[in-house]
């Protein structure tokens, strides 16, 4: 069985493009550099924190970033 990973980062990436928000605009709404958001796209991971917070500012759930393919 192979347990197929879920980039985080690339989600929140494909999200925020949808929804044409830049990184900049993201960054000042999460009070980050946007070089914290470029890097946090960058991540397979994302602090649970720091996700619900970029999901509430998407205005989606946690869990479509978690599972989105």
């Amino acid at each position: 069985m192979t347990e197929k990973t879920i980039h985080e980062g690339r989600n929140v990436k494909r999200f925020r493009e949808m929804l044409g928000i830049k990184q900049d605009a993201l960054a000042q709404e999460l009070g980050l550099s946007q070089q914290a958001v470029s890097s946090l796209e960058q991540k397979e991971k994302i602090d649970e924190k720091i996700l619900r917070d970029v999901a509430k500012l998407l205005k989606i759930p946690v869990e479509a970033i978690q599972n989105f393919d």
